[in-house]
């Protein structure tokens, strides 16, 4: 998915800026980048490092007395090389990006018809950072350039922009699907797609920018340069997996969200079990929550080995993938050994992870093996986020078990997405008996809801029920 941090200050924000991007860590692996702007040399310095083998502060934090300057932004990005630096009519700017473009090929072409270059490739494609950047440069100003990227882009775009006038220009996606969170203390200022940064670094939680909310950002305040939509499709998945526990999006906390469906669904499951787990990180908050509603305690029968896995995302080769998943998880055979255990999970997308997991549950010596997961089920892939490294819905495991019940991953969709329909409960039975689980129960989308407290029409649910369009 990724990540970014802006700070504007009126002294040197390095160190804001290092420790503000690196608080994005856990939203993507491949690569993480840096640009200050320092003003009285006229330059910027920019630097981008790969992530997919080592961390973010390894590779930046020996670097840090190069980045001179006010005012920066830098970003975690599981997509393009970034910041990408620009010299346009505009002026010289930098920018950084959280993006989905899915009609990249056209934009493109679009582009290059019109006489306009491409300087960089990213795995051999056009970086789609330099592509939101060559669109915005088809505006007089800024704000009439992202304008244009909101109308032509399919997807979503959220993004920074450092201009050589010390500011920050941020920009949340016409829907609002990804997140851009102010803060400020004395004598700055500063954005991120994670309120998890600003507490340790002595920030204060200002606002979320509304979807398609464009601002300027300066060392002493704030200046709207548009206003924000009234129509929002944020990102559900943000609670479900994405975000940090820590961290809050449009007023609603991730930990409470987790907690709070955890809870539902012990109170309404009948199940008799002996203790309740989360599957390490993102399914440990739904899991206490589950706990508590159920009247069970709550035991670590798996721990996530951190000093080597800390991170919650792992590589795109899906061998390695597999590997990783296996290894950074860890039964605890002491507190298995006889248990009838309930594993409370984010989410099911390929299913691999936890085929792997139920197998060790079981060798370990637990009598049963009971799964909740957070969310329903995944029935359409995402065209919005960077949701997953996935290029076709195959991939989902309930389109191979839906093309295995009727012959055709596409057939009955708006069925298999209904909760306890006969289609609904045949899916869930198939992936059930296909892992061994002793029992297996999805939250319904109502229940999701209700536990981010949005209403429903503000939140994008696409990937559960088909819900949002282009």
């Amino acid at each position: 998915m990724g990540g970014f941090f802006g700070v504007a200050a009126k002294s040197k924000c390095r160190t804001d800026l290092f420790y503000g991007v690196d608080y994005n860590s856990h939203l993507g692996t491949r690569r993480g980048g840096m640009v200050t702007f320092d003003a009285a040399n006229q330059r910027f310095c920019r630097k981008i490092h790969s992530l997919e083998s080592t961390y973010f502060r390894t590779k930046f934090e020996s670097e840090l007395a190069k980045f001179d300057g006010d005012t920066g932004i830098g970003v975690i990005s599981d997509t393009d090389p970034q910041p990408i630096i620009i010299n346009s009519h505009l002026g010289k700017f930098a920018i950084v990006t959280v993006a989905k473009v899915c009609n990249l090929d056209e934009l493109e072409r679009e582009l290059l018809d019109k006489g306009v270059h491409f300087g960089e490739l990213s795995s051999g494609r056009t970086n789609q950072t330099e592509l939101i950047a060559l669109l915005i440069n088809q505006g007089k100003t800024f704000a009439e350039g992202i304008e244009i990227v909101y109308n032509k882009i399919k997807g979503s775009a959220s993004l920074l922009i450092l201009t050589e006038n010390n500011s920050i220009i941020a920009a949340r996606d016409h829907l609002g699907r990804t997140p851009i969170i102010l803060g400020r203390k004395d004598g700055a200022w500063a954005a991120t797609s994670e309120s998890t940064a600003f507490p340790n670094l002595g920030y204060e939680y200002v606002r979320d920018l509304g979807p398609g909310e464009i601002v300027e950002i300066k060392a002493d305040g704030v200046k709207q340069l548009r206003a924000p939509g009234s129509e929002m499709q944020i990102c559900s998945f943000l609670w479900v997996y994405y975000g940090f526990p820590t961290s809050s999006y449009e007023g609603h906390n991730v930990e409470e969200t987790r907690f709070a469906s955890g809870f539902a669904m012990g109170q309404s499951d009948p199940t008799e079990v002996d203790c309740a787990c989360g599957i390490p990180d993102s399914g440990t908050g739904m899991a206490l929550g589950y706990a508590a509603g159920h009247g069970v305690p709550y035991h670590r029968c798996i721990c996530k080995y951190t000093p080597t896995w800390p991170r919650s995302f792992t590589p795109a080769d899906q061998s390695m993938r597999s590997l990783v998943a296996k290894m950074k998880l860890v039964p605890n055979r002491a507190m298995l050994q006889g248990k009838r255990a309930l594993f409370c999970d984010d989410s099911i997308v390929r299913g691999t992870q936890l085929n792997d997991n139920v197998k060790e549950l079981y060798d370990c010596g637990a009598k049963e093996v009971h799964m909740r997961i957070a969310c329903p089920p995944l029935i359409y892939g995402c065209k919005y986020v960077g949701f997953t490294s996935s290029k076709s819905d195959m991939e989902l495991l309930t389109r191979r078990v839906i093309e295995e019940l009727e012959g055709s991953p596409d057939a009955h969709l708006d069925e298999y997405a209904t909760t306890d329909s006969p289609r609904y409960n045949a899916m869930v039975e198939k992936i059930r008996s296909h892992f061994g689980l002793t029992s297996l129960k999805f939250n319904p989308i109502e229940t999701l809801v209700e536990s981010i407290g949005l209403p429903k029409c503000k939140i994008c649910t696409h990937c559960f029920d088909g819900s949002s369009h282009f």
